[in-house]
């Protein structure tokens, strides 16, 4: 099945890897790939230079989505890919629901950070805001400078308080695609369970049952982002999903944007999927 795929970039090194990683994950699919630019200059930058020089950058950013298209379009020799260039001059969260819509947008993905060059931010300002807004479709955020591993090994971290249908189904795509095998993780002081979770678990296992999985427990510490990083490390996990709805574990990731340990600097791709209703 044809996929669309829409790729936000800033020309920045972190987009170039975020592209370059997802053309080799469908290398094998028919795809077209959005480039998609907002541009926009600050209203206080406006002031003081002349509408001459602000044509002028809209036109330099303009030839750089099209170089960008073509640079693709070079290293990609798959006959079943194409490209399509959107610029648009709508704030990024905008341009990312218009294009969404306009085009049956199937995934987004994007860098980390962008522009940002610290190692102390996990999520650029623009990454957040995308988090936050994007209801429409998930999105697959990489991080800088990650080259590309077959995902093999999922995780999907739930504290199973809440039923997921159709939320699953991105998951679920990754997991047929490569055949992965998809491992649930569970923080938790103990393996005890209320009368909601369990019965939130077992629609689980029925939801996953015709795709490889397995269930894991992580005992509960005080960092949380800590723990899901050892239990990256420990089972070799390539993507790691998480459904973004309220007070969600995502959520509370990205209100602490600034992380103090380097053990929780994100090593692999998210997939976060917005949760229905």
């Amino acid at each position: 099945m044809k996929q669309s795929i829409l790729i936000p970039t800033d020309f920045s090194d972190n987009a170039w890897s975020a592209l370059l990683y997802t053309l080799n994950l469908y290398k094998n699919e028919v795809c077209t790939f959005y480039l998609l630019h907002a541009w926009s200059v600050k209203s206080t930058t406006r002031t003081y230079i002349t509408t001459n020089y602000i044509d002028t950058l809209k036109a330099d950013a303009e030839k750089q989505l099209f170089d960008l298209k073509n640079q693709a379009d070079a290293i990609d020799q798959m006959s079943k890919h194409t490209f399509e260039i959107i610029f648009s001059t709508e704030k990024l969260h905008d341009a990312v629901d218009t294009a969404v819509k306009a085009h049956d947008i199937d995934l987004v993905f994007m860098g980390t950070k962008g522009s940002s060059k610290s190692k102390e931010i996990l999520f650029g300002s623009n990454t957040i805001t995308l988090i936050k807004k994007l209801k429409l479709c998930p999105m697959v955020i990489i991080p800088d400078g990650y080259a590309f591993v077959p995902p093999k090994q999922m995780a999907f971290a739930t504290d199973y308080s809440r039923f997921f249908g159709n939320e699953l189904q991105p998951l679920k795509d990754f997991s047929k695609l490569y055949d992965s095998k998809i491992k649930v993780v569970h923080i938790c002081k103990d393996k005890t369970l209320t009368d909601a979770q369990n019965y939130n678990l077992s629609m689980l296992q029925a939801n996953l049952g015709d795709y490889p999985h397995s269930f894991n427990w992580i005992k509960d510490v005080t960092n949380k982002t800590e723990a899901i990083n050892t239990f990256i490390k420990d089972e070799a996990i390539n993507i790691l999903t998480l459904i973004n709805y309220e007070h969600s574990f995502i959520e509370n990731l990205i209100n602490e944007p600034v992380i103090k340990n380097v053990v929780s600097y994100p090593t692999i791709p998210l997939l976060v999927i917005p949760a229905i209703g």
